[in-house]
């Protein structure tokens, strides 16, 4: 009996919501480039992104999955940290929001006190 093995299934060139990694400049030189070391320099991969057509794509897919390493879509990690929003502030909650007015309150009534004895 002969046995039939099958490919895991894999995305044609054109085919799928990742079908513009295909057409990506990056494809044609070095990947390492695009993932300097600590303090190197981001220059020349910047520059292959500059003209490259799937540039928007590459960066919306960079920000949507949270990479954090490497030039994508031209941007550097800390640029593209720069375009989150911010972390939302946490707010005091009423207790603590409270006792920091009672304490308030209590040191103006103290330095009224003192105000009044001298």
């Amino acid at each position: 009996m002969q046995e039939l093995f099958l490919e895991p299934y894999k995305e044609l060139p054109g085919d799928g919501p990742l079908s513009w990694q295909d057409r990506a400049l990056c494809l044609q030189t070095d990947p390492e480039a695009f993932f300097p070391e600590k303090g190197g320099s981001t220059r020349d991969p910047k520059k292959v992104c500059l003209n490259c057509e799937v540039r928007s794509e590459c960066l919306g897919y960079a920000l949507e999955n949270g990479e954090r390493f490497g030039v994508w879509g031209g941007l550097s990690e800390r640029e593209r940290q720069r375009l989150k929003p911010p972390k939302p502030v946490k707010h005091r909650t009423a207790k603590k929001a409270g006792s920091i007015a009672v304490e308030a309150e209590n040191s103006t009534a103290d330095n009224e006190d003192m105000s009044q004895e001298a």
